[in-house]
């Protein structure tokens, strides 16, 4: 180099190709100094940190239909003319409260010809008796005007119900549907006239995956776990608290699923018959093995960690993750309690390549996902 430099300053004579020289010679020099900053290759430094385990509830959300633990069909039982409605669509009607009336004159005047029949076989059976107690008629014909009087009072019994049919009373508290008759409408036996809801208390169903089954039936007798919250239409919580309370016979083999039925109790009448919603359950998941969800990433649907190995060398890391909470992920196959996860840096490596990690503790790893959070 020095006689380069020297063979050069023999042909610059004059000022100006001395300043030539000088800037030819700064140039060299950063040049230099260049290439000796390229060959020395600092080896990058990124975070990592280790899965750690810890104890867990998941709040699962399931669709859920809402019934009422009663909802009836009211049908006419006699067949007849509406004569008189009592009751309104939507009303809060209680036990034994009149609701329809069907004209009852056919059914009186069959009560009354079953009562005269009546009361001629027990005319008819007194005689009887007092001949037979003079031994004038046998047992046999005694025991003959008996059958006769008992069958007459059975049809003044069969007469004094079908007329009862005529008026129609609420078999339980609740609450009308839709009035599907009107006053003067020539009604068929069995014609249906409305529906009736007791809605008190909720039976909420909703579908719960085979895994999820078994999660539930491991824990079964928590009563923590059978706790459920109810979700309504418009994005509040119900203000009653649910318990779960049977559970179907089979599972549903098209989509792997089998129902779960919540019982609430409904003392204000919020909710109502065929309403939907959304349950909320909680999961508890023992000693669930957690990483930091920016620790990930996914490729074609798959999700991937970047481990770093025992000569400090990235590796790409297939893994399966079971659910997720803030920040974290819980890990159900794919790392081990002593691996070292990347956590920044992961759009600059490539796996086989060579880092240097600062491997964060927990307690530092959840402060600064704290931080990040707020």
């Amino acid at each position: 180099m020095t006689r380069v430099f020297s063979s050069l300053l023999h042909h610059f004579t004059n000022i100006l190709d001395v300043r030539c020289f000088i800037f030819i010679l700064s140039a060299a020099l950063v040049a230099c100094g260049e290439n000796d900053s390229t060959a020395h290759h600092e080896i990058p430094k990124y975070e990592a940190t280790k899965p750690f385990r810890e104890d867990v509830i998941i709040e699962k959300e399931y669709v859920c239909q809402i019934h009422g633990i009663r909802h009836i069909e009211i049908r006419a039982l006699e067949r007849g003319y509406l004569e008189n409605t009592f009751v309104d669509e939507g009303q809060m009607i209680h036990k034994g409260q009149p609701m329809f009336k069907i004209m009852p004159n056919i059914y009186q005047a069959e009560l009354l010809s079953a009562q005269a029949e009546a009361k001629q076989m027990e005319i008819e059976y007194q005689n009887t008796k007092g001949l037979a107690q003079e031994n004038i008629v046998s047992q046999n014909e005694l025991a003959l005007a008996k059958a006769r009087l008992d069958k007459a009072n059975a049809v003044v019994k069969l007469a004094e119900t079908h007329l009862n049919f005529t008026d129609i009373k609420a078999p339980f508290d609740g609450i009308m549907d839709h009035l599907l008759v009107r006053n003067g409408s020539l009604l068929d036996e069995g014609e249906l006239l409305t529906k009736l809801s007791d809605i008190s208390k909720l039976w909420v169903y909703f579908n719960v995956p085979e895994s999820e089954y078994l999660e539930y039936k491991m824990h079964h007798n928590d009563e923590t776990y059978k706790k459920v919250q109810l979700e309504m239409a418009n994005g509040n919580l119900f203000n009653q608290e649910g318990v779960i309370e049977t559970i179907e016979a089979d599972f549903d083999n098209t989509h792997g699923n089998i129902e779960f039925r919540a019982t609430f109790p409904n003392p204000e009448y919020i909710l109502r018959h065929g309403q939907t919603g959304t349950i909320i359950m909680n999961i508890p998941h023992n000693n669930a093995l957690l990483i930091p969800q920016k620790a990930t990433f996914e490729v074609l649907d798959k999700m991937y960690v970047f481990v770093i190995n025992s000569e400090d060398k990235i590796e790409q890391r297939l893994i399966k993750v079971e659910t997720e909470i803030p920040n974290y992920f819980l890990v159900h196959e794919g790392l081990q309690d002593s691996d070292r996860v990347l956590i920044e840096g992961l759009r600059k490596v490539q796996p086989g390549e060579h880092v240097e990690i600062h491997l964060l503790t927990t307690e530092e790893l959840r402060s600064n996902l704290q931080l990040r959070a707020e």
